[in-house]
């Protein structure tokens, strides 16, 4: 067996779950054998229960009475995943993070990995995805196309095939805790702080069991959130398309004057209007929908709720 010995640092895993009760034995199994092969130092394995109705807090409360590095805290309702991530960052105490989720499409090997690059210096170990071929078509285009609308629109091109799976140094652990908006897309957050980064590539394994609480509509609504959250880029660009309609409409209206003076008959029917009429229309309405996602986050901004709500914590 390979070890991996240092000084006598803490390591914080953190882990966020919603009803897993199938995933998190084969979890918690593979991430206590990887812990014993590191020796010289110490974990804390946080597990962040986000309103589960499963017996998946049954199951670790007590393992939590057998193991004292096992942590769980649990959350009053359900909250998202970003919540609930959040309340693990703010719990941890390690010199270093390393967020992953239960699923074990991460594997939790690389964590060896990870330590050794953090140990030669980088700030932050990043687990890069080098392809999703264990992922369903749809999903695979849909992801691809989110990060390069992410890329042009705030201008991240780290975050690409990057998920909460990483290592964080405590000196930027210590930035992010210090982030306290409310609408919190993780993987921005994550990176925002920036420092010397370095990255470990992978391929993402299949779900070992259990199914995904993701659906299409809610990683369609986690995107929008990304990009809403770090860029006013969709602004300026309706501002634009709305300079761009104000001047194709003007010289639309002399060419329609001067075929009016000339011609008598310069229209046969209404489909081109009609056209005209549907595009800047829907597009009017997009642009509307998109200023009033901005103005939604400024509303719950003020209302200045806490993020989560602690109900529980065992050991």
């Amino acid at each position: 067996m390979n070890t991996i010995k240092h000084t006598n640092k803490k390591i914080s895993i953190i882990a966020p779950f919603f009803n897993e009760e199938e995933s998190l034995p084969i979890f918690l199994e593979e991430v206590l054998n990887i812990v014993k092969e590191l020796v010289g130092y110490n974990f804390e394995i946080i597990f962040i229960d986000d309103g589960s109705t499963d017996n998946s807090l049954v199951f670790l409360k007590e393992k939590a009475k057998e193991n004292k590095n096992i942590i769980v805290l649990e959350l009053s309702r359900n909250f998202g995943k970003e919540a609930a991530l959040t309340a693990g960052i703010d719990m941890a105490i390690g010199s270093a993070i390393i967020p992953i989720d239960v699923d074990l499409q991460d594997p939790p090997i690389l964590i060896k990995k990870m330590i050794k690059q953090w140990e030669s210096g980088s700030d932050v170990v990043l687990a890069k995805r080098e392809n999703r071929l264990n992922e369903n078509f749809l999903k695979r285009i849909s992801a691809s196309f989110f990060y390069k609308i992410y890329s042009f629109f705030v201008g991240n091109s780290k975050i690409s095939n990057v998920g909460d799976f990483r290592l964080i140094d405590k000196r930027v652990v210590d930035n992010i805790k210090n982030l306290k908006e409310k609408n919190r897309y993780m993987k921005g957050l994550l990176s925002w702080p920036g420092f010397s980064s370095a990255e470990i590539p992978y391929t993402r394994n299949k779900r070992k069991a259990g199914k995904s609480k993701f659906t299409f509509l809610k990683l369609l609504n986690l995107g929008f959130e990304g990009v809403t959250s770090f860029s006013i880029l969709p602004l300026k660009f309706f501002t634009t398309i709305g300079f761009i309609g104000i001047i194709f409409s003007f010289f639309f209206a002399i060419i329609i004057l001067l075929q009016k003076i000339f011609y008598e008959n310069f229209i046969e029917g209404y489909a081109f209007l009609i056209l005209l009429i549907l595009f800047f229309g829907s597009l009017q309405l997009l642009g509307i929908g998109i200023l009033g996602e901005y103005i939604g986050k400024i509303y719950i901004e003020t209302k200045n709720r806490p993020i989560y709500i602690i109900k529980n914590r065992y050991n």
